[in-house]
């Protein structure tokens, strides 16, 4: 008997202690490690501005970025 009221005091001295949650993350991860895009901020983090360029390294003149403005040209009035 008293060593059932020892076992008993133990237990009731212990303090139980609320799950601790994880450290917020700044992107949602899928569970292979890579962001989930369906989160915002994985839309964006990934995003990088795209250039064209041919396999020389110069850029290649048929994709917007790359083209050069257009100057507005004079027209000749007779």
């Amino acid at each position: 008997m008293p060593l059932l009221l020892v076992a008993s005091m133990a237990f009731a001295q212990q303090t139980k202690t609320a799950p601790t949650k994880p450290a917020k993350t700044e992107q949602h991860l899928k569970a292979d490690g890579t962001p989930d895009k369906r989160y915002k901020e994985n839309k964006t983090a990934t995003k990088k501005e795209t250039v064209h360029t041919k396999k020389d390294g110069t850029p290649d003149k048929r994709y917007k970025e790359n083209k050069d403005a257009k100057k507005p040209t004079a027209t000749k009035k007779s």
